[in-house]
């Protein structure tokens, strides 16, 4: 599937030639995203029947995925719903699944350095872990421009609110999504951008180092802090190993 959408992309920027490179940029991000995009119809709608099952209304979930747009700290927040609603838990244990998003931001600075603050948070608040992958791939690349980020973000951000509210509207008649294999998805999603991330060989030690520390947290400290502490693991361990290229 991210085969598919990798040639589909290139497709688009042959026969663009003729167009403004901010179009042509535009759909081959869309067309890239467009292999993700199932799995996200798969596991909003998963999220949106659990959401439904917690006691959120289709209304309250729309509202939810809108506003806050981030799977990961979505089904975290519904995992420890409750009524009443323990809002400092919810919120602390949301803020820790969302830190991740500050080592990402900092990957990205260098491209939107030259957006006003306004439009940099404005882009930022749509960078969810798909986007972000697919735009460091291609600032790798040397190719990376907003209208490919808008290209990408577009149909993630329809198809997440598109599916979660279906899938609240639907989530009575599944008594447990969960039977069907439907949380695997959300993993494998991951697992497929972890693999287009793929440098070679010197990956190996800051992944591994990164799993380590996540599954070592994760067993040893409650809550989500396994997230934040696998991510800064990874990322310490490549700034210390790191070589210049012509030393590999």
């Amino acid at each position: 599937m991210q085969n598919w959408g990798r040639k589909m992309a290139q497709r688009i920027e042959a026969v663009a030639g003729g167009r403004p490179a901010a179009q042509a940029d535009f759909f081959a991000g869309m067309a890239l995203a467009s292999p993700i995009v199932v799995s996200v119809l798969l596991y909003g709608a998963l999220f949106g029947a659990l959401a439904a099952q917690a006691g959120l209304s289709p209304l309250e979930v729309a509202l939810m995925s809108a506003l806050v747009f981030s799977g990961a700290a979505q089904f975290v927040a519904v995992d420890l719903w409750s009524n009443p609603v323990a809002i400092g838990t919810v919120t602390l244990a949301t803020l820790l699944v969302g830190m991740r998003h500050t080592l990402m931001g900092a990957a990205l600075a260098p491209v939107f350095s030259h957006l006003s603050p306004l439009r940099a948070y404005g882009a930022l608040f749509f960078m969810v872990d798909e986007a972000w992958a697919l735009s460091v791939r291609r600032s790798a690349e040397g190719r990376f421009s907003m209208a490919f980020y808008a290209g990408v973000c577009a149909p993630l951000y329809v198809s997440w609110l598109a599916s979660t509210v279906t899938g609240a509207l639907l989530g009575g008649l599944v008594a447990d999504p969960t039977r069907y294999g439907l949380d695997v998805v959300f993993t494998a999603v991951f697992i497929v951008l972890i693999l287009g991330l793929w440098r070679g060989r010197s990956d190996l030690l800051p992944w591994g180092v990164s799993a380590a520390a996540a599954v070592a947290c994760h067993a040893l400290v409650p809550g989500s802090w396994y997230i934040f502490v696998g991510g800064v693991a990874g990322i310490v361990t490549a700034v210390v190993t790191w070589r210049p290229d012509h030393e590999h």
